[in-house]
């Protein structure tokens, strides 16, 4: 007899080993049609899975967390298959899931054009429409190499020589006349599979190796139904509208060249956001208790030896000698904060000690991966380090946390529900400092201090930073995209390492806890996503210029030239534009530039000593008096 518990409780019985399906079917045709896969004891399987022992089972289906993942690896397969009844001559080698979607990465000596990948969609469509069973079956690695090196498929035969290891069982799946090398699952049938598009070719390197040969990679996106892949492509659209590259063209706020790859030369308006940026978080750090620092830039690499740098993350570090001594750019800014701390004999009455630093940092990041202004290899992090006690951890964290969600709301996030800001922990990865007991403790502690919070978090297993585990801030932006800003991470490795003391209530010395915090992240990073969350309609406080005050005729300048004068001493930035140029013109071209007011002035505002206010938006405000618009402007 075997027993059959199910995600409420409820148990089947069966006098023989059963599948998936046959477990679906006896407790409805409606669950055996929509049947994608199981999970049996947690692992994900096909619905032909045969279940042979008492075991615990989960039908997945649409509704399932796991159905995508599901989805987007058969229709990968589905795209390879539907490329090689296209273009016989092509060879199949990988195809994951990723971000969205999937890709697969073909061998072919022509490149795919638009219209191919178009040929490709239709005959995926015809597949689908084919029904086809989606079957599984295992043979031995010799017999699996046989296999794909008749078909001509050598960089599959590769791949099983290569991974896996002598006399191990290969799993192939094959639907209608294709068959491919997987280990699942997959869904039951092509017809499953509906909600699909392809993106776009790349090149990519066989086995990520530019020595090898280069391949052509498909991506694709898939979705649950036509409603969520309508949204997505949307979502994309506006994206690509909202691309902050492109709005920094049209704005003239800074720009990348070839000459310094992954570094960025800020224009004047581009700096003056920058500036805003930096002075609200100067003010936060202000008034949370923190003293700013200014560590070098340039450290021996003696103490990045010491910090666990070296070992751990040298590999994405900047090198420099001087005098037979070699240095490297800092990467991070912790061991330069804790030199400040190790300045000075500290109590444990001291505490807590919080230093922060818009800290310049070089990291050398691949070329491949540099993206605007978002992947950078120089950036500015609105950094902090915290020296503190253990008993002190959960108040700093709480603290911390309610100071994070403020910023990201006047930043114009809306971060007043899980939906919008998600909160996650990231746990200890492989290699890491310290032990396990160690780990354990600086892990339990952001969990004490999030429930303290009030909050819910999800756990990233393995995707902490070498030194300690890290709460990471997910927010959702406008058109629905989640970036990660923030961090706080508990550290009770490097203070140690660097030799950071101080003097406890019996008079021993003791190693602080080091806590690493950023609110904004990086500083570039920020900005970037601030121009795509707001499509550079920026708040009128964020703006790089707040007004232009425009004149009608030549008889209006001097008294244009006095407003401009007049705003500027009250700190704000305003220009003045008193062209011989029409004024809808003037007013059109400052409303391309996403100015937030445009101030009008003709003869009977000049006489009556006001202002005409428009909004970018086109809404016109009417006349007001200079104090009355500054105090708006001065509201944001």
């Amino acid at each position: 007899m075997i027993n059959i518990t199910l995600p409420d409780g409820s148990k089947r019985q069966f006098d023989n080993p059963v599948t998936v399906a046959d477990v679906a079917a006896s407790i409805g045709a409606g669950l055996a049609k929509a049947a994608l896969a199981g999970k049996v004891d947690e692992k994900l399987v096909d619905t032909s899975f045969r279940i042979d022992h008492d075991a615990r089972l989960s039908i997945i289906t649409d509704k399932s967390p796991e159905a995508l993942d599901v989805l987007r690896h058969s229709t990968a397969h589905l795209l390879a298959q539907a490329t090689q009844r296209l273009f016989p001559d092509t060879q199949v080698t990988i195809g994951p899931v990723v971000e969205n979607g999937f890709y697969y990465d073909f061998a072919r000596k022509a490149p795919f054009t638009p219209e191919d990948l178009e040929r490709i969609e239709a005959e995926m469509h015809k597949i689908v429409a084919e029904a086809l069973p989606v079957q599984r079956r295992v043979i031995g690695k010799d017999d699996a190499i046989k296999f794909f090196k008749d078909k001509g498929e050598v960089y599959k035969a590769q791949i099983i020589d290569e991974i896996i290891p002598p006399g191990q069982e290969i799993s192939l799946y094959g639907q209608g006349e294709w068959v491919d090398l997987c280990r699942g699952p997959h869904v039951p049938n092509t017809n499953k599979l509906r909600a699909f598009k392809l993106m776009k070719v790349a090149g990519a390197y066989w086995r990520g190796d530019a020595n090898n040969e280069m391949l052509q990679r498909v991506y694709g996106t898939a979705w649950l139904n036509d409603k969520d892949l309508k949204a997505y492509l949307t979502q994309l659209e506006e994206a690509e509208k909202r691309d902050h590259r492109k709005i920094a063209r049209q704005l003239d706020l800074f720009h990348l060249q070839e000459e310094a790859p992954g570094l960025i030369f800020w224009h004047p308006k581009g700096w003056a956001i920058w500036q805003v940026v930096e002075q609200y978080m100067r003010r936060v750090y202000r008034e949370t208790g923190y003293g700013e620092v200014k560590a070098p830039q340039v450290l021996d690499v003696s103490l990045w030896k010491k910090s666990g740098h070296w070992d751990n993350y040298k590999d994405n570090m900047f090198f420099t000698e001087s005098e037979k001594r070699t240095y490297a750019l800092k990467p991070m800014n912790c061991p330069g904060h804790v030199q400040i701390y190790n300045h000075g004999l500290h109590s444990y009455r001291d505490l807590p000690i919080r230093y922060g630093e818009f800290g310049g940092c070089h990291r050398n990041e691949p070329s491949g991966a540099l993206h605007g202004i978002l992947r950078v290899r120089g950036f500015t992090q609105d950094d902090g380090h915290i020296f503190c006690t253990e008993d002190q951890i959960e108040s700093e964290v709480t603290a911390f946390h309610r100071q994070a969600l403020k910023v990201y709301s006047d930043f114009g996030f809306t971060a007043d529900s899980n939906e919008n800001v998600q909160i996650k922990i990231a746990l200890r990865p492989e290699p890491r400092l310290g032990d396990d007991a160690t780990w354990d403790k600086a892990e339990n502690a952001l969990r004490v201090a999030l429930k303290s919070c009030g909050v819910e978090w999800q756990e990233l297993p393995g995707e902490g930073a070498f030194y300690g585990p890290k709460i990471e801030y997910h927010l959702k932006d406008a058109i629905g995209r989640t970036w990660q800003l923030g961090t706080m991470q508990v550290d009770f490795s490097m203070p140690g390492r660097l030799g950071a003391e101080y003097v406890g209530e019996d008079s021993q010395r003791h190693t602080p806890v080091m806590l690493h915090r950023a609110i904004v992240g990086s500083m570039e990073r920020f900005i970037g996503i601030l121009i795509e969350h707001h499509a550079g309609n920026f708040p009128a406080w964020l703006a790089p210029i707040q007004a232009v005050v425009m004149n009608i005729t030549d008889a209006q300048a001097a008294y244009v030239a006095e407003i401009v004068a007049d705003l500027q001493k009250r700190g704000f930035r305003v220009e003045a534009d008193i062209r011989n140029e029409k004024i809808g013109y003037k007013i059109r071209e400052h409303t391309l530039q996403k100015v937030p007011y445009l101030l009008v002035i003709g003869d009977r505002e000049k006489e009556a000593g006001q202002v005409a206010v428009r909004t970018r938006a086109g809404e016109d405000l009417g006349s007001m008096s200079l104090d009355a618009f500054a105090a708006r402007l001065r509201d944001g």
